[in-house]
């Protein structure tokens, strides 16, 4: 295997406790920061070439959030490493029974292409947090952001520690043969797939971040332009290929008609009348992308948008009206800039629409009404929420990121990203004497000791007091 000289290599150097110090782990991350800050002007040029990334949104996502992880990780990092101490029972009062946070070993990461530093960064800041060894795999569609990585960062990291590796479907399919002690990979449910049949094979545990159709339920009392600007700018965000977008509208007829002109204005308003000619809206980051993303403007019927070029891999911010649950673009996630509104009675069958399909990596709900949102809180289940916004919340360092059942496996973010690269060991330490106080657990046994022993190691429940 042409990986496997690597990972020994790797794995030798975690095995030598080299990863394991406090000391080393914030170097590492404060060499990550180094390599953000001065290569600002090289990432914003590589998401441009691969992408059209606008230089705005590159920032934001794949510097300044990266930015607030690494900083997150390096303000709680000693914290977030002590040993964490338990409840015991009456036998073991006197003894030390605690939680140590412990490095996997050697982890492998594997990123996508649409955010192709921050998917990338923002686990790899986690697995050098927890003191892991880690193999780190960009995305080969984003050819330019790739070499990138594989040229400059390791510049600033260990390479006894951390390794890029640069690899197309064949050669990623033979690094997975590779036995990892933990694998995190983010991109499409298909090749999830694929990486948790590869760590099957070894009984390593994963991570998967994958995506999903996530459904936006707009209820008749709301601010109709505040929600257009906000579903716009969500939908329409790095040329709608965000795994988080809000991917079909549910509304009623009335709100639809309501919602067109001001998404209408919303998009004049962020792009111009000619969005292909603003340099605030990307393109699709690969032909074969394109291709997929156009056969969905097939859909309902065009109501805005819906101009193509093929040479420039340019889609215009488009919304669909009218869109049946058959048609094409409500069979995938459209991951581009393609907006179908659905149309729905009111908030029940909005529920049932959602309820019917495979758990989404997020729900969204605008609503003025606390009790609309409360309910499609309550009676939906998705890897996340958000109310009368879109995207903001992966803004937040506190809040765990991830889905469920065909939306992904596993969390992270902030300490969230930490406690995913961290094996949970439990630990007892007991006093050699007391000899006397064990008597009870050894044979001969008899009704007498199991009496003593159920009174000093059983939990009980605790009394409830109900208030009439």
């Amino acid at each position: 295997n042409p990986y496997a000289g690597l990972v020994r290599q790797l794995r030798a150097a975690w095995r030598s406790g080299r990863t394991r110090p406090l000391e080393y782990r914030v170097g590492q991350l404060e060499a990550l920061g180094r390599f953000l800050d001065e290569k600002k002007p090289g990432i914003l040029e590589a998401t441009a070439a691969d992408m059209g990334k606008p230089s705005f949104e590159a920032y934001f996502t794949e510097i300044l959030l990266c930015k607030n992880e690494l900083h997150e990780a390096l303000n709680n990092l000693s914290s977030w490493t002590k040993d964490e101490h338990v409840g015991k029972n009456l036998v073991t009062q006197l003894d030390s029974a605690f939680i140590r946070k412990e490095p996997y070993g050697v982890v492998l990461i594997i990123g996508p292409w649409n955010y192709p530093l921050n998917l990338l960064l923002v686990p790899l800041i986690g697995a050098i947090a927890a003191g892991n060894c880690v193999v780190i795999k960009p995305s080969e569609t984003a050819k330019t952001t790739e070499r990138l990585l594989a040229e400059q960062l390791s510049c600033y990291l260990d390479n006894d520690c951390y390794a890029v590796v640069t690899a197309g479907v064949q050669e990623t399919t033979r690094l997975l043969e590779n036995q990892f002690d933990y694998i995190f990979f983010t991109g499409s449910s298909s090749v999830g797939r694929t990486v948790m049949a590869a760590a099957a094979r070894h009984l390593t545990p994963v991570t998967l971040e994958l995506g999903g159709k996530n459904p936006c339920y707009v209820a008749d009392c709301c601010d109709v332009r505040n929600v257009a600007r906000r579903v716009a700018w969500g939908r329409f965000f790095n040329a709608g290929q965000t795994c988080v977008a809000p991917d079909y509208l549910l509304c009623s007829l009335e709100m639809q008609e309501k919602l067109m002109p001001a998404l209408r204005e919303a998009i004049v308003e962020f792009f111009g009348p000619d969005p292909k000619e603003s340099p605030d809206f990307g393109r699709i980051g690969g032909d074969r992308q394109f291709r997929r993303v156009r056969a969905l403007l097939s859909s309902g019927r065009v109501a805005i948008g819906g101009q193509t070029d093929e040479r420039e891999r340019y889609v215009a911010p488009t919304v669909l009206a009218d869109v049946l649950p058959s048609d094409p673009a409500m069979q995938e996630e459209i991951f581009g800039p393609i907006l179908p509104i659905v149309v729905v009675a009111g908030v029940e069958e909005a529920i049932e629409f959602i309820n019917a399909r495979p758990r989404p990596l997020v729900v969204y709900a605008f609503s003025s009404d606390s009790k609309v949102v409360a309910q499609v809180l309550e009676r939906t289940s998705s890897g996340g929420f958000c109310a009368n916004d879109t995207l903001m919340q992966v803004t937040l360092t506190s809040l765990p990121f991830g889905g469920i059942g065909s939306s992904g496996l596993g969390k992270y973010h902030g300490k969230f990203t930490f406690d995913t690269f961290s094996h949970r060991r439990g630990c007892l330490h007991r006093s050699m004497g007391l000899e006397p106080l064990n008597a009870l657990r050894y044979p001969p046994y008899s009704l007498q000791k199991l009496g003593l022993l159920t009174a000093t190691v059983g939990v009980k429940r605790r009394a409830i007091c109900t208030l009439l």
